[in-house]
């Protein structure tokens, strides 16, 4: 995988993210997959990180970005991956998912952890490390990918709500710690994506995550992608700080209307 070059930021030529970089966790499919080649294609040299290397191996050779390891769940790789990033315009925490549906007083543990690892603290891990970066850069933009979860509970859901209502308030506290400073902060809260995350979630049974998106169409990648790209695009005094997206049959996390 190739080391970010001086000139990286020019490899994509003109658009609104031309001389910029944007950094994008959990880019090996879903939401960061797309989020890479949108950003791309809007001229920002992308970096992207995931654990599943070869996928972004693939992805840098369609969009031109440079792929590095990442797993956000492990310290010495965060500091790895940053340190191999000389600079940063853009952030994009997007690495996080849920695993299981359990009632709290069938909570497992080691799911919650995860859970917990993933969204929260490796959201954290890449803050802390990239934001005195987004900062030199003089026009810094930090976009974190929540979830509806973020600001709803549902039942059997703890383990991922509670995880998604602590990324959100590490992300909502941010705005203010930084005001005055030359970063911008947005959430993006997404409601139903057909991606692999129900596959995660369901531990790899297919058929149950199919389900999930049956009888309604759901938001793809490719929609959360464009609004993130809107938010990175805007001129530098806008900040649009909090973006909350569903399909158009999703009224809730638990409330969807389904033709069948």
């Amino acid at each position: 995988m190739d080391q970010p070059r001086a000139d990286a930021t020019r490899r994509n030529g003109d658009g609104p993210g031309a001389g910029r970089t944007a950094v994008v966790t959990g880019a090996s499919s879903g939401i960061g997959a797309a989020t890479a080649r949108r950003l791309a294609a809007e001229g920002f040299h992308v970096v992207v990180g995931a654990r599943r290397t070869d996928r972004l191996t693939e992805l840098a050779a369609e969009t031109g970005a440079t792929a590095l390891p990442l797993d956000v769940t492990e310290p010495d790789s965060v500091d790895a991956f940053v340190e191999r990033i000389p600079e940063c315009h853009v952030l994009v925490n997007n690495a996080g998912g849920a695993k299981g549906l359990a009632k709290v007083v069938d909570a497992v543990e080691d799911d919650w952890r995860w859970m917990w690892e993933t969204n929260v603290l490796g959201t954290l891990r890449l803050t802390k490390s990239l934001l005195p970066k987004l900062i030199a850069s003089g026009d810094g933009h930090l976009v974190t990918v929540t979830s509806v979860a973020a600001s709803n509970v549902y039942d059997n859901g703890s383990g991922y709500t509670s995880a998604k209502h602590a990324q959100a308030a590490l992300h909502r506290t941010l705005r203010g710690e930084h005001l005055g400073d030359p970063v911008r902060f947005t959430e993006i809260a997404p409601g139903l994506v057909e991606t692999e995350f129900s596959e995660v979630r369901f531990g790899g049974d297919t058929d149950r995550a199919a389900a999930v998106y049956h009888g309604y169409t759901p938001l793809t990648s490719d929609d959360v992608a464009d609004v993130i790209a809107f938010a990175v695009t805007r001129p530098s005094h806008v900040d649009l700080d909090f973006i909350e997206l569903k399909p158009r049959d999703q009224a809730s996390p638990t409330r969807v209307h389904r033709a069948e």
